[in-house]
């Protein structure tokens, strides 16, 4: 009597273990994080989009080594220049509302690049708009990437800016030759 009963509840246990460690369905980003050129292209059309416009979050998550940071370097309120130190899952916690609720492109219109072996740095200036259809830019700044490839992807490992300022522009060396 007692198999009759163990056996199928082993059965049941067994098909619930099996259904709590089966993975959701995940859409392939491979592509996005194939090269040096198609990671930091995603990552600027992750977060980029027009007012009302969800980002892909999963995307942006995709992009970045466990334990990755995003740091934003700039004045605080009182003139004093700091560094804020974000995972990925903060900085959509901060950012995301904002996004959506106001719109904003950001564009590459210059990239330096430095790579050893597994590793690479990138100054990637960029410019920022509220809209695509904008023709001025509201800010400029540089992104510096550092990124890290496994032998299969590039990872992101941190992302580290400043936006231009009166008292700091954007040298002429990492703008573009119009």
């Amino acid at each position: 009597m007692k198999k009759r009963i163990l056996i199928p509840l082993f059965c049941l246990l067994t098909l619930s273990i099996h259904t709590q460690e089966t993975p959701k369905e995940t859409k392939d980003y491979s592509d996005n994080v194939k090269t040096l050129d198609s990671i930091i292209n995603t990552l600027y059309t992750v977060i980029s989009g027009e007012k009302g416009q969800e980002r892909n979050w999963t995307l942006f998550k995709h992009l970045f080594k466990a334990d990755a940071k995003l740091i934003a370097a700039g004045k605080d309120n009182k003139g004093v220049y700091k560094a804020r130190y974000m995972s990925p899952n903060d900085y959509i916690k901060s950012s995301e509302k904002w996004l959506v609720n106001n719109g904003f492109f950001e564009k590459e219109i210059h990239r330096k690049v430095d790579a050893f072996g597994t590793i690479a740095q990138v100054f990637s200036t960029y410019e920022a708009f509220k809209s695509e259809t904008d023709e001025t830019p509201f800010m400029r700044g540089i992104n510096s990437i550092q990124l890290f490839y496994d032998g299969q992807r590039w990872w992101i490992v941190n992302l580290y800016w400043t936006q231009e300022t009166q008292e700091q522009p954007i040298p002429n060396m990492y703008l573009s030759k119009q």
